[in-house]
C-alpha cells in the first residue's frame, strides 16, 4: 500500500509541473486543452488499484466526473470574479483563490452526499457517463467565448515549481490512501482535487499577470473532460488488462478522443480569439 501511494504521488509531482510549463509555453487556449490531458488521474488509477478491489476501483472512478464538474466550478471562479475585482489591486488574487475553494468545497460535500445513495442504486459506469456529457457541454460552453490568452513571459522560479508539484503529491497521496482505508468515494473526490487547476491558476497569476491564468481557464475546463473520458474507460481496461496496459489504453483513447478534437477546435473554429498583448507583469 505504501509503495502504491509514493508512486502515484512522485508521477503526479513530475506531471503537475509540467502542465504550467505547457501552458506558459503555448498561451492559454491550446496550453489549457493540452495541459490537462489524463495525468495525475493516471497514477492516481494505478494506485487506486493496487490498493482497493474492482467493486470500490468502480465507485471511486465514477465520484471523477462530478469531481471535474465541481473543479469546472472552481475554474469559472477564476473567469467570472477577477474582472469585478479590478479596484481589489494586489489583494485580488487572495479573494479569488478563497472564493474557489470554498466553492469546491461546498460543492464536492453536497456531490458526496448525491452519490453515495446514488451508486447503490446505479451501475457506476452509467453514473460516470452522466457526468462526463455534462462536463462536457459544460466546457464547450465555457470556452467559446472570446477571451484574451497571450503567452508567458516570464519562467517560473524554482520554489513556484516545486509548490505546484507538491500540491499534486499530496492530492493524490492522500486519495490513494483513501482508497485503501475503503473510502472509495471520498478517495475519488481526493483524486480530482483541483492541485494542477489551483497552483496552475496561482502561479501563472504571480508569474504572467492575470490575463494568462483568465485566457487559460476556459480551454482547461474544456480539455480536462478528457479526465472524466479516462475514469470511464479505466473502468473497463484496468481490471480486464491489468493496471499497465489499461491505463496506456485509456489514456490513449482519452486523448484520441477528446483532447486532440478539442485541440482541433479550438486552433480552427470561431472561437478562438483574435491575438491580443502579453500580459503585463503584475506591480
Amino acid at each position: 500500500m505504501l509503495t502504491a501511494v509514493v508512486l502515484s504521488a512522485v508521477l503526479s509531482a513530475v506531471v503537475a509541473i509540467g502542465v504550467t510549463l505547457v501552458i506558459e509555453r503555448w498561451g492559454g487556449r491550446i496550453g489549457g486543452v493540452v495541459g490537462t490531458i489524463p495525468t495525475t488521474i493516471v497514477p492516481a488509477g494505478i494506485g487506486l488499484a493496487l490498493a482497493s478491489d474492482a467493486e470500490a476501483l468502480a465507485a471511486s472512478l465514477a465520484v471523477v466526473p462530478y469531481g471535474m464538474l465541481i473543479n469546472g466550478c472552481f475554474l469559472l471562479v477564476y473567469v467570472l470574479v477577477p474582472p469585478r475585482l479590478s479596484h481589489q489591486g494586489g489583494s485580488a488574487l487572495a479573494l479569488t483563490t478563497t472564493s474557489a475553494l470554498v466553492v469546491w468545497g461546498a460543492f464536492g460535500a453536497l456531490m458526496l452526499l448525491a452519490l453515495d445513495p446514488l451508486l447503490l442504486r446505479v451501475e457506476p459506469m452509467h453514473v460516470a457517463l452522466i457526468g462526463t456529457v455534462a462536463l462536457g457541454v459544460m466546457g464547450l460552453l465555457v470556452a467559446r467565448g472570446p477571451r484574451p490568452a497571450p503567452t508567458g513571459h516570464r519562467s517560473p522560479g524554482r520554489m513556484e515549481i516545486m509548490a505546484r508539484g507538491f500540491a499534486a503529491a499530496t492530492a493524490i497521496g492522500l486519495a490513494v490512501y483513501l482508497s485503501s482505508l475503503g473510502m472509495p468515494l471520498l478517495a475519488g473526490l481526493s483524486s480530482v482535487f483541483p492541485a494542477i487547476f489551483l497552483t496552475t491558476m496561482v502561479g501563472l497569476w504571480l508569474s504572467q499577470g492575470p490575463d494568462v491564468p483568465l485566457g487559460a481557464a476556459g480551454p482547461m475546463l474544456l480539455g480536462s473532460t478528457s479526465v472524466a473520458v479516462y475514469a470511464c474507460l479505466a473502468m473497463w481496461s484496468l481490471p480486464t488488462l491489468g493496471v499497465w496496459w489499461g491505463s496506456a489504453v485509456a489514456w490513449t483513447l482519452s486523448v484520441v478522443l477528446w483532447t486532440l478534437p478539442c485541440s482541433w477546435w479550438v486552433m480552427r473554429s470561431d472561437s478562438t480569439p483574435a491575438p491580443t498583448a502579453q500580459a503585463q507583469a503584475p506591480l
